[in-house]
């Protein structure tokens, strides 16, 4: 569990001794049980045993619970579905645990995306359980009120959801009643009758109660059992107990107001400051007690178990007794009286004291709110810059932004430090409107700044290097790649070496604009760079993002094999479940690397879940319109033309829509190859008219019979491509040029430049990059095999070639060219599995229990059978093979 998040949220609240058998609202809770109900509402304001009825109630049901108390920091959406796994966790070990990382992403997927998976984990839950949300009455953001609303909507049958709140929430009440989806406890139903209120006050308060008095109190109480208890305490050792409850009369708030002046003025002096000076804590233990206290001779365990055994409020949050926390109702009016009778430095040096005590234990959002609280500008200050993982990737952005946003303005003039983080957090959330404005202000305000001596000092340089990162990140959004230059530079000028989060960033955008920009070796090494900072400072969502760059840089390169295990090590630190955007271009990548593989079935498998991944991002990012793109491509080497062609038409609409105006040229390109299988050749030739696109230019001219123009098109573009050292331009410009030339009638000039295509094509295990060229690429490859030219590689491609016609003329499919010498073992066939989902020789020899000699021994094995001699290229044969 992350130290941010608290497991004491997660415990159920212990039955206490003594307690009053409610057995009348347990029987109506589980004949909604058993009548198939989706949620059981308990509503009632303070004080009604709502949470005490539960614990008694899910006890002896018999079946598995999952408990999460709610409190007002889980309105930020990432906190609370992490609180909302970790709680299901309980039930099931490890559910969800691959989202958990996502969560901490600085844009995680839409909250429906991300319960959509959570819930198809759920289904997996074997036998009926109950997940109860404790306190909802404390969730007012929308975001978790439609989540809610969709989770009560597409819950599994054996879920069972209860809430508990002192207002009802805003979902679709009504609906779920007409349906018969809903049980209800509200007031009327909670409130103690006679007999209740008699066992509760003589046998647990032990007060020996006439009957007379007992209905005269539940009367004037009208059976709420908080005024039944502070009464049941106040009257703890008075004469004449009949006629304090004939004078206990009044609206609930002022007997409220009454009991609590009685209870804390009969209550020690050490005691009373106790309870007002730790009232500011939303949980209390011991150590955390004495620090706020700061008082050597009390001890803060000891205090707390004493109230627990006089009533006092003091409710446990675990079995072990060590974490607290008081009534709701009880702390609130305890605070109120803290601010009544102590200033407000007092009470914030209590709040410094907590946060101190927070940050000690490792538990930085806590130790920010108290700082916060207690107006220690640079307190929170230190603590939102944060060490380790920020604060933002833990689910505390909302918190952070919203403390700054509160802030006056003349605090945030005087500290262009805040400005600053406000801005990049904004960035961080997703939030790009406006965002240019914010670090202009920051700007505005770090000029104001008074120089050291004639230069900038380190914190001053730093801050301008943030804006700039910042500014290179803004700008990697809209394209904008001589500002992506300008500004990542000025900002690794400015930087210090340990500001590791601005530095990758910077160095991530640089790469980036490289990479936009063709200059390939300069990404490979601002990647590289941006990749080292990342693993410096342990974080893996940029890890990920810079490995991915990397990945689609040596594909680029021609570099296949080392780009797919590239991706793979990209979905292995992230996970493959439930991820973000960048997943879903790692499984792109697969995709892509299994299509020029000739692995068909993979290459759309994989396709299809970066589609779906990439989808949840319309109309915030581009990258769905590659996937989609590859696709269509897809299809039309499956002889799908029609299905292709729909696909490009929708994907050109879309790219339109949302202005993905440079995703264009590749939808322009695939819809070229289209046409000219359609046979639509004028069409082709007007759409390779929009845009620069040598390759389909050519592919043109040929087909109208002008080869001389096609070569003299294609020389030249070799020319552009090789001066910029673009490999996977150079192959195929070499691979169009022999059929060019072939058309033209020069077959040894053809078949000259084809050997240098396959010398180039070899190493990476091209394949479709010649399949796709059809017939006259077939003839040249098969006079290039007599020929001796590369005669292990082109019989490959040949026999590939001669499935894909048996496949277009229906034909069932020959034997694999290369059957296996002999089968696998089922243990051979398990770690096979295993590497195919990439994990290490290490890896795979704890899941299984192996040594890693023993591993080792177990792939030379699949190895020589597989007749391979890499990782690579041993999923890659089993996949043809159909062994995964």
């Amino acid at each position: 569990m992350s130290p941010e998040l608290l497991s004491t949220k997660l415990f159920t609240p212990p039955i206490r001794k003594n307690l009053v058998s409610r057995s009348r609202l347990t029987e109506q809770l589980n004949e909604g049980l058993e009548a198939g109900c989706k949620l059981t509402l308990i509503s009632a304001s303070a004080g009604f045993g709502k949470t005490t009825l539960v614990s008694e109630w899910i006890t002896g049901c018999g079946l598995s619970v999952a408990w999460l108390s709610l409190d007002e920091m889980d309105n930020d959406p990432v906190r609370f579905i992490s609180y909302l796994i970790l709680a299901l966790q309980t039930i099931k070990n490890g559910i969800g645990e691959s989202l958990l990382v996502i969560l901490q992403s600085p844009q995680p997927p839409p909250s429906e995306s991300i319960l959509t998976s959570l819930l198809n984990e759920i289904v997996i839950i074997p036998g009926p359980f109950v997940l109860v949300l404790d306190d909802y009455h404390l969730i007012d953001a929308k975001p978790i009120e439609n989540a809610i609303a969709f989770l009560i909507g597409h819950m599994p049958t054996q879920m069972h959801l209860v809430i508990v709140t002192r207002e009802d929430p805003p979902l679709p009440l009504s609906r779920y009643r007409a349906r018969g989806q809903l049980t209800e406890l509200r007031t009327a139903d909670l409130r103690f009758t006679s007999s209740e209120s008699a066992e509760f006050l003589n046998q647990v308060m032990k007060l020996n109660l006439s009957i007379e008095d007992i209905n005269a109190l539940e009367t004037r109480t009208e059976g709420w059992i908080a005024g039944l208890q502070m009464a049941a305490i106040s009257m703890r050792g008075l004469s004449d107990i009949s006629n304090f409850i004939q004078s206990f009369a009044g609206s609930h708030r002022f007997v409220l107001d009454y009991l609590l002046e009685e209870i804390l003025q009969r209550q020690p002096d050490v005691v009373q400051s106790f309870l007002l000076r730790t009232s500011i804590l939303e949980r209390m233990c011991g150590s955390l007690c004495d620090a706020v206290l700061d008082d050597p001779s009390a001890s803060g365990q000891k205090t707390l178990e004493h109230l627990e055994r006089a009533n006092l409020f003091t409710v446990p949050l675990d079995n072990n007794r060590h974490w607290y926390r008081y009534h709701h109702l009880f702390a609130d009016l305890l605070r109120q009286r803290l601010g009544q009778g102590q200033t407000p430095e007092e009470i914030a040096e209590y709040n410094i004291r907590a946060s101190q005590w927070y940050e000690d234990n490792g538990l930085a959002i806590e130790a920010f709110k108290h700082a916060a609280a207690a107006n220690d500008i640079e307190r929170a200050e230190r603590l939102i810059e944060g060490d380790g993982i920020p604060l933002h990737f833990q689910g505390a952005v909302s918190a952070i932004m919203d403390w700054l946003a509160s802030l006056p303005k003349t605090i945030m003039d005087t500290r262009p430090s805040l400005r600053v983080r406000y801005a990049t957090l904004s960035l961080i959330a997703g939030q790009t409107t406006g965002l240019e404005e914010k670090l202009q202000v920051a700007e505005a305000a770090i000029q104001g700044i008074p120089s050291v001596d004639t230069g900038l000092d380190e914190k001053t340089r730093n801050l301008i290097g943030q804006i700039a990162s910042a500014r290179a990140r803004l700008a990697v959004s809209k394209y904008q790649i001589e500002t992506i230059f300008v500004q990542a530079f000025r900002a690794l000028e400015y930087l210090p070496p340990d500001s590791l989060v601005s530095r990758f960033r910077a160095s991530w955008s640089l790469a980036y604009a490289y990479h936009f920009r063709g200059e390939r070796t300069a990404a490979a090494q601002a990647c590289a760079e941006a990749l080292s900072i990342a693993e410096a400072s342990g974080n893996i969502l940029d890890a990920v993002i810079a490995t991915l760059l990397m990945g689609q840089i040596q594909q680029l390169e021609n570099q296949l094999h080392p780009a797919f295990e590239t991706f793979q090590r990209s979905l292995r630190l992230l996970g493959d479940n439930y991820p973000p955007p960048s997943t879903g271009e790692g499984y792109r990548g697969l995709a892509t690397i299994y299509y020029e593989w000739n692995n068909l079935d993979a290459a759309d498998h994989y396709g299809q879940r970066s589609l779906q991944l990439l989808r949840q991002y319309d109309r915030i990012i581009d990258r769905s319109i590659i996937t989609e793109v590859f696709l269509a491509r897809l299809q039309l080497a499956r002889g799908d033309v029609d299905g292709a062609a729909t696909m490009l038409a929708e994907t050109e609409q879309t790219a339109h829509q949302n202005n993905f105006i440079l995703r264009l040229p590749e939808i322009t390109d695939a819809q070229v190859q289209v046409l000219l299988k359609q046979g639509n050749l004028a069409a082709a030739a007007e759409l390779t008219r929009r845009f620069d696109l040598p390759l389909s230019q050519a592919r043109v001219l040929m087909t109208q019979g002008d080869s001389s123009a096609a070569l003299a098109l294609l020389e030249t573009y070799y020319h552009q491509v090789e001066a910029k050292g673009w490999q996977d331009e150079q192959l195929k410009v070499r691979a169009m040029q022999a059929i060019a030339l072939r058309v033209h009638g020069d077959k040894d000039k053809a078949v000259q430049l084809l050997g240098e295509a396959l010398a180039l094509a070899e190493p990476g295990g091209f394949i479709r990059l010649f399949v796709d060229e059809g017939a006259p690429m077939a003839q040249l490859i098969h006079e290039a095999a007599s020929q001796g030219i590369m005669s292990t590689y082109t019989g490959k491609l040949l026999s590939a070639f001669d499935a894909e016609k048996r496949r277009s003329e229906g034909k069932p499919s020959l034997p694999a060219d290369k059957p296996l010498i002999e089968s696998l073992s089922q243990r051979e066939l398990k770690i096979l599995q295993l590497i195919a989902q990439g994990l290490s020789n290490r890896e795979i020899g704890e899941r299984l229990f192996l040594a890693l000699d023993t591993v080792k021994g177990h792939n030379r094995n699949i190895f020589d059978k597989l007749q391979v001699k890499s990782r690579t290229e041993a999923v890659a044969r089993a996949h043809e093979l159909g062994l995964l």
